[in-house]
């Protein structure tokens, strides 16, 4: 079996993905028991105009529709940022068994940062956790992301709604 380093560089790979297309850079892999990465993701709400589309969900669909089943038993997910409410949630109920993540998520993490969702009694199913894994990478990746976007809305003033 390959290490959680080797699968969380394929989620950095994921969030250079998300980079190149605009998009806040985190990314995802699902991998099953054999080792094999069978599903992966990366943010796209932006271009996709959905606001479900966080890496963590675009990976649990493609592993899902690979796997023929939505409950993804025994499979890891590897991430490049803690898991956000929605994307806890969604992890619960696809049945991951492991959850590894890269950079804390100070504002919005829901597994150490604001609170440990997955460690809550009123669901069924426990997923273990670890964190910090390649997180100085994961952290300056986004770091970079947003100090390039607040440079170029220094200059520019986009509307919010219309």
């Amino acid at each position: 079996m390959r290490s959680d380093e080797f699968y969380m560089h394929r989620a950095l790979d994921q969030a250079h993905e998300g980079l190149a297309a605009g998009e806040v850079p985190v990314g995802a892999v699902v991998v099953d028991a054999t080792g094999e990465i069978v599903g992966a993701g990366f943010n796209a709400p932006i271009s996709r105009h959905d606001p479900s589309a966080h890496a963590e969900v675009r990976a649990l669909r493609a592993a899902a529709a690979r796997l023929g089943n939505y409950r993804l038993d025994g499979c890891t997910l590897y991430v490049t940022l803690e898991p956000c409410l929605m994307c806890t949630g969604a992890i619960i109920h696809a049945r991951i068994a492991r959850v590894v993540y890269g950079a804390a998520e100070p504002r919005t993490g829901m597994v150490e940062s604001k609170a440990n969702l997955f460690a809550q009694p009123w669901h069924h199913h426990r997923v273990i956790v670890q964190g910090g894994v390649l997180a100085v990478r994961a952290s300056r990746l986004l770091k970079t992301f947003f100090e390039a976007r607040r440079d170029s809305s220094d200059k520019t003033v986009e509307p919010r709604c219309r």
